[in-house]
């Protein structure tokens, strides 16, 4: 069983290009709506500056590396995440995949009005990541942000570069370089379960929609009965490098994996007892060496994520409706809730 490897040579996935953010016009007219420029997330000043660096009038001065802005120092508790998606840079893509995976989650949470007016939003995207759902928003014509706290913004810029319709940086989200208010979708899909405060975490998210705007959001829902395995050995793998942390969950999947094939009748026990998660029951249609990686992916994301929230449907709803939202939908689905909900247009 083999693994994907990084490919170090900028804008090449392997033996793979991954289609860049369109340069076409997707604001309706003849010429690109400019960028709102970067604010600094203590005064929510302009910034100034340009490809060395940005520079706030209140004395601020933050690194821009390789073109992206950098508002964090380092990759704080989402380390391993970076390492995750500078080795699985590819895994996830619907490029890669050849199939809709990451798309179909992206429309069902969106909703289907939401999903057919996504052509010349700005959209925020928070956690991208190596950018399994830049790929899916920027295909649907949305201008996009990506802001990601880990080293994984290196890989989103290089997978689809910033341009009129796409821009990148590493950042906080309890810290934003942005003015609030000015995005017409915040999407934020696999990440708030994985932060300190998830209320703090959607209250910053909510703050950055602007008025009759969405927000679009998922987090883990609450179980009964959990891999017990996983809660053994999750303690040791957070008091890993995030280096040391990739190589260990491989070995595991590596070990693990083939038992969870030969037995696949028995998957659900095995998801019960296993640290492995297997993607063999949820992604049937993927060829075994995309289930390997995938593997890889899922089991690395469950033993080295420093925050693992849960929670109901019913309080996810409440949390939205106290920042004042409105049209809440909220549901079990893919991961565990998803849901969705406008601010109120003035």
């Amino acid at each position: 069983m083999t693994f994907s490897t990084y490919d170090p040579v900028p804008g090449r996935l392997g033996q793979e290009t991954v289609r860049p953010a369109p340069d076409g016009d997707v604001s309706g007219t003849s010429g690109h709506r400019p960028w709102a420029p970067w604010s600094c997330p203590d005064h929510l000043l302009a910034l100034d500056g340009g490809d060395d660096g940005l520079a706030c009038p209140g004395g601020e001065v933050f690194p821009v590396r390789a073109g992206v802005p950098r508002f964090v120092p380092d990759d704080g508790y989402a380390a391993a995440f970076g390492s995750q998606w500078l080795q699985y840079r590819l895994t996830q893509l619907d490029s890669h995949t050849g199939l809709p995976i990451s798309e179909e989650r992206a429309r069902r949470c969106l909703g289907e009005e939401l999903w057919n007016s996504l052509a010349g939003a700005s959209v925020l995207e928070c956690g991208c990541g190596a950018g399994r759902f830049t790929e899916v928003l920027l295909g649907r014509g949305a201008r996009v942000t990506s802001i990601d706290l880990s080293a994984a913004v290196d890989v989103n810029a290089s997978s689809f570069p910033p341009g009129p319709a796409h821009r990148v940086a590493q950042a906080d989200i309890l810290r934003l370089p942005l003015a609030p208010r000015q995005f017409d979708v915040v999407f934020c899909l696999g990440v708030v379960q994985h932060t300190p405060s998830p209320e703090a975490t959607m209250h910053a998210l909510y703050e950055q929609v602007a008025a009759g705007g969405w927000l679009v959001v998922d987090h883990y829902h609450h179980v009964v009965l959990t891999r017990v395995s996983q809660q053994l050995l999750r303690p040791l793998f957070l008091q890993m490098t995030p280096q040391a942390g990739l190589r260990w969950s491989e070995r595991l999947v590596r070990t693990m994996l083939p038992i969870h094939k030969r037995l696949r009748r028995h998957e659900r026990l095995l998801a019960r007892i296993s640290p492995v998660v297997s993607n063999h029951r949820s992604y049937p249609e993927l060829d075994d060496r995309l289930k390997d990686d995938w593997a890889a992916v899922d089991t690395h994301d469950a033993l080295t994520d420093r925050y693992k929230h849960r929670r109901s449907v019913r309080s996810l709803r409440r949390t939205l409706q106290s920042f004042g939202a409105c049209e809440i939908v909220a549901r079990r689905g893919g991961n565990g809730v998803e849901a969705r909900a406008q601010r109120p247009p003035r």
